[in-house]
């Protein structure tokens, strides 16, 4: 895209201006305001990539993937517990380990999108290392193009992969109307070589998530940032509509599915944005009522704002999340509940929002899910 200017790299909204400390009611924009259910199923620990730097337990050499018939059962149980609830319309997304060596994968996405009660709105997304070669993601984009959005997290492993082979995979999935993002662990000591190479990818018209690197108990950032470093993990790379940039920049238009009218969310105006709109994921409300808005919730740990427990909080009711081995279904990938059950033994869903009992939320599937301070939700269930 060649264009690194200021209207691209900064944020026209400033993110550090929040009064986190006054925030007490937040979540994703989708979840607010839709009847969404939310799924995040780590399929298994097997990783075709080895980095010198992932956890022990994060990945394995051992094919570990359940049958397709077991994981298309277990998400037909999801459903049949979420729309008990009130939800008719899915968000599942997919991780690993490498979710996309599963050898059932691409048929449970197709599964996924022929859901016979027809929903109102499914989506799905996916965290990979973009690894596959590019006949492979041809058939993903075939096996998903009955979904209203489909969005893809690349994991950049520097150690792994060609960064020009990489980069041109996700363009090719954003001219298919595919949401790709980035993501970047900015380890301070090597922050500026992966700013670097965050910029060669950003200038190619491609979101960028520059992550700080959290302390062995995920709970806080840690030290060894620069103000300058610290200035560009709060409000630099902004996300921003690439998506539909690279498209009509190919002359291209979206084939997916009409979302119903009342599934399109609220819309945000950012005076003086740049000239490819940011997109905001994430609201939030400070105890005066004030709405602030964040690009996604990936960048609250920069500002070590993850720390809910004692709120309200809709995990478990509107969204879980599944991880191996083990087949665990728990509220969140952090939390200190018990399980609420197993894929092979079954699990309950809750049916209403619970406190929190967890110190911090390790990862933004945790953060992202609508929570209230414990005060405020007695005042509005109250109201009611």
């Amino acid at each position: 895209m060649s264009d690194s200017s200021d209207d691209l790299l900064w944020s026209r909204y400033d993110f550090s201006k929040i009064p986190f400390e006054d925030i007490v009611s937040l979540g994703q924009r989708t979840l607010l305001y839709r009847d969404l259910f939310n799924v995040s199923w780590l399929l298994g620990r097997y990783c075709n990539y080895k980095c010198s730097y992932c956890w022990p337990y994060a990945r394995s050499d051992e094919r570990d993937h359940r049958p397709l018939d077991v994981l298309m059962a277990t998400m037909d149980k999801i459903k049949f517990q979420a729309r008990n609830n009130g939800f008719n319309s899915f968000h599942f997304s997919f991780s690993g380990g490498e979710p996309t060596v599963h050898p059932g994968f691409l048929d449970l996405l197709e599964y996924y999108s022929q859901d016979p009660i027809s929903p109102s709105y499914q989506s799905t997304h996916m965290t990979t290392n973009l690894s596959r070669h590019l006949g492979w993601f041809e058939k993903y984009v075939e096996a998903t193009k009955k979904l209203h959005r489909v969005s893809i997290t690349a994991s950049w492993h520097r150690e792994m992969a060609n960064k020009v082979d990489f980069r041109d995979k996700i363009l090719f999935l954003l001219e298919n109307d595919i949401h790709v993002t980035i993501n970047m662990v900015m380890v301070p000591e090597m922050f500026e070589d992966y700013y670097e190479e965050a910029l060669f990818f950003h200038d190619s018209g491609i979101n960028v998530t520059l992550k700080p690197q959290s302390d062995p108990s995920a709970s806080r950032v840690v030290d060894g940032y620069t103000r300058e470093q610290l200035a560009k993990l709060h409000n630099g790379m902004p996300q921003r509509n690439f998506t539909q940039h690279k498209m009509e920049q190919n002359k291209r238009r979206s084939n997916r599915p009409k979302m119903p009218d009342h599934f399109k969310l609220p819309k945000i105006e950012i005076e003086g944005d740049g000239p490819i709109a940011q997109n905001m994921q994430v609201e939030l409300v400070d105890s005066n009522g004030k709405i602030w808005y964040m690009d996604q919730a990936e960048r609250f740990n920069a500002f070590n704002f993850n720390q809910f427990k004692g709120w309200h909080c809709r995990a478990g009711f509107q969204g879980i999340v599944i991880r191996e081995p083990g087949g665990e279904v728990k509220r969140s990938y952090s939390c200190h509940d018990s399980p609420l059950g197993t894929i092979d033994k079954g699990f309950n869903i809750f049916s209403e929002p619970m406190p929190c009992v967890t110190p911090s939320c390790v990862s933004s599937v945790d953060s992202k899910i609508p929570k209230t301070k414990a005060k405020y939700a007695s005042e509005r269930e109250n109201k009611k």
